[in-house]
């Protein structure tokens, strides 16, 4: 009589897979970002460890971004840490040779951006580096000619 409201009933023996196979995407998404991020504070100069540690990963991508410590009390405040981990995403992009929208890629879609950063070729420069704005420099290419030579060849 009460059989039929039970919550607890089965459809199979298989009805918990469906439900790991989600979880086991997930855990695989967890460490592949896990990964980038800890090549990333490797790459920095910064122990790859302190990725798994919380509040201290984020004192250690202040470092990173060049950023002062006390940063990381901005990051327990509402709104205000949207803001900063944007900008410390963009600055840790720029210390890399990125650009602003890889910074914005690594701030949105961090577990696709920080392996991308941290298993690519790029080097901690430490300082940004403006290498898109900034023109090379020219070699001269004809001998330097004085005011006399000037006067002479007219």
């Amino acid at each position: 009589m009460f059989e039929s409201t039970l919550a607890q009933t089965t459809y199979g023996a298989d009805t918990g897979s469906a439900g790991m196979i989600p979880m086991l995407v997930m855990m695989a998404v967890m460490v592949i970002a896990i990964a980038g991020m800890w090549r990333v504070f490797s790459k920095a100069g910064q122990p790859g460890w302190g990725v798994l540690v919380p509040i201290y990963n984020i004192f250690l991508m202040c470092k990173i971004a060049q950023r002062p410590a006390w940063w990381v009390i901005l990051f327990f405040v509402p709104v205000v840490n949207l803001i900063v981990a944007v900008v410390m995403s963009v600055d840790i992009a720029r210390h890399f040779g990125k650009g602003t929208g890889f910074g914005m890629g690594l701030a949105f879609l961090g577990f696709i951006f920080y392996p991308i950063l941290g298993f690519s070729g790029a080097q901690y420069g430490g300082s940004p580096t403006a290498t898109a704005t900034a023109p090379a420099p020219q070699q001269m290419t004809e001998t330097p000619t004085t005011d006399d030579q000037h006067e002479e060849a007219a």
